[in-house]
This record gives C-alpha cells, sequence and structure tokens, in this order.
C-alpha cells in the first residue's frame, strides 16, 4: 500500500479529500434513490444473506429537549430499576443520606453508573433473569454532602466516596411486567476501591508495579473510574480504568532526574495537589509517599461476574492507558481479539491478539488474556484517497523500543506508542464490532484542540478541525479477519446538527432532512440484527440539549439514518447501553444527573431526578410490548 502523504500524491488536503470522497458517495446514493424506492417495501422484510432482515429500526423518533426525566420514543415505558445507595449485600442499610458511611456504601449500589451488562441465570439465552453488572466510574461529592468543601474534604467523605467507586454486580429479574433487582441475592457484590485484586500478565511483579500496601507488585488495593468495558465469551466481565489520574497527587515531589516523573505527566497525573484531596486521608495518592501507586491503575480487570468469590485480576498484557472499552472478538483461527481505545485527545486506538486459541473449557481461558501481542493503529489513505491502515505491533526490543523491556512497554503503553508513529485520534473511547457485518466501529466523542496553535492538524481519520461533535470510524479488517495486521476504513458518521452547514455533518450518505442532532458520541452497542446504537456525552455542551440514546442501520437502503430514542435528565448523561439476549429490553446507565449544580442547596439544583428530591445516578430499564426499536 501507498504511505505517501495525501498531499504528496495528489495536492490536496486531507479534509479536502475525505469531503471530496464523501460528496461523491451522497451524489451517487442520490442518484439511485428512484430505483431504490420502487424495491424499498419489499426489502425492509427480505432477510439479507445471513438471514437478518436489512432494516428493522422503525419507532418514531423523540426531539432534542432539556426536561429533567427520562424520556422515551412513543410507546416505550421508562422505569427507574436502581438508584445510587440501594441495598444490595446482606445487613445493608437503607440509604441515609444525612448519615452516610463507607461501611454502608460497600453494601450500597455505587455512585455514577457507567458501563452495564447482561448475564443470563438459568440458560445463556435467559432474558428475564440475569446479573446486572455496573460500572460506578466516580463521584460527585458536590452532589452526595450537604457540607462538601472541596478543598477540604473530611475523612468520612473521602471514605464514602472509595467505596462509591467500582463495581456492582446485581441479581434482577422481569416479574409482572417489571424489572426488579433482588435484595441479599447470592450473585450480588461490590467491589470498591478498596477491594482487593491481583495484577496479572507479563508486568506483574515489576519493580514499578511495587507500592507500600504490596512490595511484591502482585496485588492492588482496589479499581478506580471504571468507565467503558466488555465481556468474554467465557461469560466474564472487562471493566475499564480509565481517568485514574485525578485521584493522585505531587508529581513534582519527585526530581527530573526520576523516570517515573515524565511516566506521570505522560498519563496527566497533577504536578501538585490532586482536585479531589484524597491524598490528605490516604498516603498511597501521594507521590510523595508512594510514588508507585499510580502504576497500579489504568488496566483492564477481569471479574466473574458468577462467582462472588472470584478475585478480581487486573489485565497488564492489555496495556496501561486511560482504557474506554475491552471488546473482545473471536477470529477464525479462535484466538481471541480485545479492542481498546484510550479516551484522551491525540491518543491511540489499541487491539490485543491473544497467543493461545480459546478453549471450550471456560476455565482454561481464565489466562488467556495473558499472552499476546498489543498492537496500536496507524491510519492512512492511499493514492486514490480511500481509507487503509495498519496494525503495529509494540514488540519490546525492537525497532523504536530497542532498550524497552516488555513490562516496562505495558506499564508506559502511551510512551510506547507515541515512538512507533501511532495516529493520534480524537478520544476514542468505545469500539465495537457489528455482529451481523464483522466490520469494526471507532467512536471518537470530540477534540477541541484539533488544529489549534501548538496541538496536531486534521489527518485522514481525524479530519475536522476542533471537532466539537465527534465522529465514527467503520473499519472492515482483511480478509474479515480480526487478528490481521491491516484494515480498510471508511467514515460512517460526522456528528453535528445537520441543519448547520458549519458543522459540517455526514451520516452514511444518509439524506440529512431525516437525521436527528446528534453529538459527541460516547458508548455504542448492536442489537441482534446489526443496527447501531449510540449513547452520547457532551450535548450540553456543543448544542444545549440534553444527552440521549440514538439508534441507526449500518446497511440496507436506511444506512446512516439517525433517529434519536430517548433523552437523559438535565446534567446527565447516557453513559452505557446494553439490551437483554431477546432485545426486548434495553438497561441504560443514568450517571451524573444535576452534574453543574454547584451544591445541594435547592436553588443551585439543575436536576432532581429521579425523586424529586435530590440527584441519584440511577439505572432504568425501557421497554416494550415487542422487540426495542421497532
Amino acid at each position: 500500500m501507498s504511505t505517501k502523504s495525501v498531499r504528496e500524491s495528489t495536492g490536496h488536503t486531507f479534509q479536502e479529500i475525505v469531503d471530496r470522497k464523501i460528496a461523491r458517495r451522497a451524489f451517487l446514493k442520490g442518484a439511485i434513490a428512484l430505483s431504490v424506492v420502487s424495491l424499498a417495501s419489499s426489502l425492509l422484510q427480505r432477510p439479507s444473506a445471513d438471514g437478518a432482515e436489512i432494516d428493522q429500526l422503525r419507532f418514531h423518533p423523540i426531539s432534542l429537549n432539556n426536561e429533567d426525566t427520562v424520556l422515551a420514543a412513543p410507546g416505550y415505558s421508562s422505569d427507574v430499576l436502581i438508584r445510587w445507595g440501594d441495598p444490595l449485600l446482606p445487613g445493608a442499610p437503607d440509604f441515609d443520606f444525612a448519615n452516610q458511611t463507607a461501611a454502608a456504601q460497600a453494601t450500597q449500589f455505587g455512585y455514577n453508573c457507567d458501563f452495564v451488562h447482561f448475564f443470563p441465570l438459568g440458560s445463556k439465552d435467559s432474558a428475564k433473569r440475569g446479573i446486572l453488572a455496573v460500572n460506578h466510574e466516580y463521584t460527585n461529592p458536590e452532589l452526595m454532602f450537604a457540607d462538601y468543601n472541596p478543598k477540604v474534604p473530611t475523612k468520612n467523605q473521602v471514605d464514602v466516596q472509595l467505596a462509591a467507586h467500582g463495581l456492582a454486580f446485581v441479581e434482577v429479574e422481569l416479574s409482572g411486567g417489571k424489572w426488579r433487582w433482588v435484595r441479599n441475592s447470592r450473585y450480588n457484590r461490590r467491589l470498591t476501591g478498596e477491594s482487593e485484586m491481583a495484577l496479572h500478565g507479563p508486568a506483574a511483579g515489576h519493580e514499578l508495579l511495587k507500592s507500600s500496601h504490596d512490595p511484591t507488585g502482585k496485588k492492588v488495593r482496589g479499581t478506580l473510574n471504571n468507565c467503558g468495558g466488555g465481556v468474554t465469551p467465557w461469560g466474564t466481565l472487562l471493566t475499564a480504568e480509565e481517568n485514574f489520574n485525578q485521584y493522585f497527587a505531587n508529581r513534582n515531589s519527585l526530581s527530573d532526574s526520576d523516570p517515573r516523573k515524565a511516566m506521570h505527566a505522560r498519563y496527566g497525573i497533577p504536578a501538585s495537589n490532586s482536585e479531589r484531596r484524597w491524598e490528605t486521608h490516604h498516603s498511597r495518592f501521594d507521590l510523595a509517599k508512594d510514588p508507585n501507586e499510580a502504576f497500579r491503575f489504568g488496566w483492564i480487570v477481569e471479574v466473574d461476574p458468577y462467582n462472588p468469590k472470584f478475585t478480581p485480576r487486573k489485565r497488564t498484557a492489555l496495556g496501561r492507558m486511560k482504557h474506554e472499552a475491552a471488546t473482545i472478538v473471536v477470529a477464525p483461527d479462535r484466538r481471541v481479539v480485545a479492542y481498546t481505545g484510550d479516551d484522551e485527545r491525540f491518543d491511540f486506538v489499541y487491539k490485543f491478539v491473544s497467543k493461545r486459541s480459546m478453549s471450550q473449557r471456560r476455565e482454561d481461558n481464565f489466562s488467556l488474556l495473558d499472552d499476546g501481542t498489543l498492537y496500536v493503529a496507524k491510519f492512512d489513505v492511499d493514492d486514490g484517497g480511500n481509507g487503509v491502515g495498519r496494525w503495529i505491533p509494540l514488540v519490546a526490543g525492537q525497532g523504536p523500543l530497542a532498550g524497552w523491556s516488555e513490562a516496562m512497554m505495558l506499564i508506559n503503553t502511551r510512551g510506547a506508542a507515541d515512538l512507533v508513529g501511532a495516529t493520534k485520534m480524537d478520544r476514542p473511547e468505545d469500539i465495537e464490532a457489528n455482529p451481523i457485518t464483522g466490520k469494526v466501529y471507532v467512536v471518537c466523542t470530540n477534540n477541541s484542540l484539533r488544529g489549534t496553535p501548538g496541538h496536531p492538524g486534521t489527518d485522514p481519520a481525524n479530519s475536522v478541525a476542533r471537532n466539537a461533535h465527534g465522529h465514527i470510524i467503520e473499519i472492515t479488517e482483511s480478509n474479515g479477519n480480526h487478528a490481521a495486521r491491516e484494515f480498510k476504513w471508511d467514515i460512517f458518521m460526522r456528528c453535528g446538527d445537520p441543519a448547520r452547514a458549519e458543522h459540517n455533518s455526514y451520516f452514511a450518505g444518509c439524506d440529512k432532512e431525516k437525521i436527528s442532532p446528534v453529538s459527541c458520541p460516547d458508548n455504542i452497542i448492536f442489537d441482534r440484527k446489526g443496527n447501531l446504537w449510540i449513547a452520547t456525552d457532551g450535548q450540553p455542551n456543543s448544542l444545549k440539549k440534553n444527552d440521549g440514546i440514538y439508534a441507526a442501520p449500518v446497511q440496507g437502503p436506511d444506512r446512516g439514518y439517525v433517529r434519536q430514542f430517548l433523552s437523559a435528565p438535565v446534567g446527565a448523561e447516557v453513559a452505557s447501553l446494553v439490551m437483554t439476549p431477546d432485545d426486548r429490553t434495553l438497561f441504560a446507565a443514568i450517571q451524573h444527573p444535576g452534574e453543574g449544580s454547584k451544591n445541594l442547596e435547592s436553588a443551585n439544583l439543575t436536576s432532581r431526578w429521579p425523586d424529586g428530591d435530590f440527584p441519584r445516578p440511577s439505572v432504568v430499564a425501557v421497554t416494550k410490548a415487542d422487540v426495542i426499536g421497532t
């Protein structure tokens, strides 16, 4: 393939090439519109070659709004399933806002729910009973405590927040047409910022992973900032540690000659105080006292939801970064591939390919993610302006990584990717593979610094300067093999308000007059028929409207037809979503309602969702007497 820049080979800029290609695609789609119309009625009902119907999205879209509630498409019901503070474990007290303790919170549903996944109970296809796994990404202490002072938090406030982080596993069941959670179920579990976890893989035991808490470098106290995630074919959860840097303090306590100082800077550890001031009560968050503790975060963590005694395992072979996702796909030779994004402006897209093939015996796969090759993506174009790319292996001791050990490369993954020339992306968040087509979709949320002074300019895969609305890239792996080293790519969606020409939006060539305004895509899923569902994070800033959930077909005559399905309360994002195996229930995580409120005083609150008093992050269940989307 050609590796020439577009300007070198054609005399045009990246933006010109991308815009010209998109314009041509839209023209060709319009030119055949009449013939498509004549076939549309039959195509909507005609199965495709793999047996799936081409278009199954027939719900009536809702409009952008600023209402302080969850609104779903007409005909759908939305019910709060579980709230922050609801008691889960035996002996857990009912939530008492005025008398919170860390001990109580560690037995109750945590704060700011993010990634959600439904693990069936009874059979692999069960859609009426299961374990709902929920990440608790971070806390909004100004909305948790009536007397919170951000510069001087009390020890109890810090300890409650540590307990409100992590994950929850909750048994849920459909009863009488309504979903409910099961109190005291043997499957219910809380993992917090204090729960013991194990480090596994090539970096376990390395000097940089040894701390005052654990001189072996193989045990970790807690998991923090669990954002996106994934699920393995053998039925375990993968939870992604993202913005862990915000909990640590005092990078400048290290000398300039200490290589750890530059590594901490590359990951955004503050030079002095942390924004949360946890270091005032817990020395492990102070680099002056425990300079290695931060290296023990930023990993993908594997947990078995069916075994409450399973010790969570941080999988170092998948690299250390601000992970947003961990999507597993099985290659033709049964090796497993894990896609993950590093959610930072100008950071990278990765995939891990296991060395061993997946076993039919479940327990044999519990070490599968400890040995393999980590790759980082390089996006380019050929001489015709078509998207091409390659996966660059991060192999210690070779090429630019000569002198690096494997453990060091995995601990300082960002530094390794910097050296091999990977493509700097616009906040790559979720990455998911379509179960019908096999194509991989990379969600880039936004990047307002793209093309501004002192920052990288546009490139083929990130072609919008000051990218306020984000975009989605569609990848086709070579020969349909997710373990391949080369791929082709295209822009599936450039987000924004289609009615505003300055947004330069694009939706796979679909007529913009039909499109719902959409901005800042974050997490995505696919339903059983391969339709794309998008949760947004940032529309209150970019569009001045609430965040929501959108859906669009990725194939057939309605490819790219984006419709809004649900909207969140004021200040909240829809952090994640998942459907039951029969696609008849959609669970959605409503995170940080009321964010932007200065404190809990009545005059300052922007949201009182869900109960009308003070905001509580919650998971909602959206249902209809039919498949979601119809």
